[in-house]
């Protein structure tokens, strides 16, 4: 039985019309199947059809008449089913990028944001003041607790040299997606990946220049109630009633991690702000904390100066 037939019939019409289309044809019909479904359907037609071309997308739109072979076609009906059935496009091409890098992806670890790389962005300019301000010649040690597919730690490792990183994670499976994204990256000399709870074990009395991380922190009630977030690790999202409680142990022992004239960096709910504002001032009362906003305008880093 052909995978279509599972589809309702408007989408069988549109999926058996793409056999024998040009490339411009079938973007037209991909991108009318997802709009029900996808917040940019226009986008995730063209990445999904450049994908499996094995093109750019600017190839793409720059041959519009180019035609589908009908292997390409069993291959697009077979992945637009999996999209209309809520399967998140990155878990379908097995990559994503982030900060300009690509990395590989499967179900196991949070599909990167672009909001999450304003946590890249400081972090590096921190490193690059810090590191010019006191001719630092030492590798300073950085954590990432809960790493997930290691974008944020590889991020740092490619742009900074100089740093020696360790990167924790509670997940097993999601560590070893992060240890392959560090070798395709060439970085796997300078992270030592973790498994465990938040921070290692006290084995180093040495305490790090900057802690960074991207924690779970969504409220249990909203993350149940939203169905597009249910195909990513629980793990990864879930921060209890408030959406906190990870973030509150963050605060809480990354104070006695934490080197003096450091750097913590955490992530945040849109929304948690002021309550995030307010913790990191009783577990850092002599430290310069403020807020940063994504490109929306919406508060989205915690960053404390120790």
């Amino acid at each position: 039985m052909k995978l279509s037939a599972c589809l309702p019939a408007g989408w069988r019409m549109r999926l058996d019309n793409l056999a024998g289309q040009t490339v411009g044809e079938t973007l037209v019909e991909l991108t009318a199947s997802l709009e029900t479904s996808s917040e940019t359907p226009e986008l995730d037609a063209q990445v999904l059809t450049a994908f499996l071309m094995e093109k750019p997308r600017s190839w793409l739109l720059a041959h519009p008449d180019a035609n589908i072979n009908a292997n390409l076609h069993i291959t697009l009906e077979k992945s637009l089913s999996r999209l209309l059935a809520g399967e998140p496009l990155p878990y379908i091409l097995g990559h994503w990028e982030f900060f300009g890098m690509d990395f590989l992806l499967t179900p196991d670890v949070l599909i990167p944001r672009p909001e999450t790389e304003i946590i890249v962005e400081h972090a590096i300019a921190w490193l690059d003041e810090r590191m010019h301000r006191e001719n630092e010649k030492r590798e300073l040690r950085v954590i990432d607790v809960g790493t997930g597919s290691g974008c944020i730690a590889i991020a740092l490792a490619v742009h900074h040299p100089s740093i020696s990183i360790t990167a924790t994670d509670l997940s097993h499976a999601a560590l070893e997606v992060a240890r392959s994204n560090s070798a395709k990256h060439h970085v796997s000399d300078r992270i030592d990946f973790t498994e465990g709870d938040l921070f290692p074990d006290r084995g180093s009395a040495d305490p790090y220049a900057l802690i960074i991380s991207n924690p779970p922190y969504i409220p249990s009630s909203i993350l149940k109630d939203n169905p597009s977030l249910c195909r990513e690790p629980a793990l990864a999202l879930d921060g209890g009633p408030d959406g906190l409680v990870t973030s509150r142990r963050i605060l809480k022992e990354g104070s006695s991690r934490i080197s003096r004239g450091g750097a913590l960096m955490i992530e945040i709910e849109s929304s948690s702000g002021a309550a995030m504002l307010a913790l990191a001032g009783e577990a850092y009362p002599q430290a310069r904390i403020q807020l940063h906003q994504d490109l929306a305008g919406h508060d989205r880093l915690l960053e404390i100066l120790t």
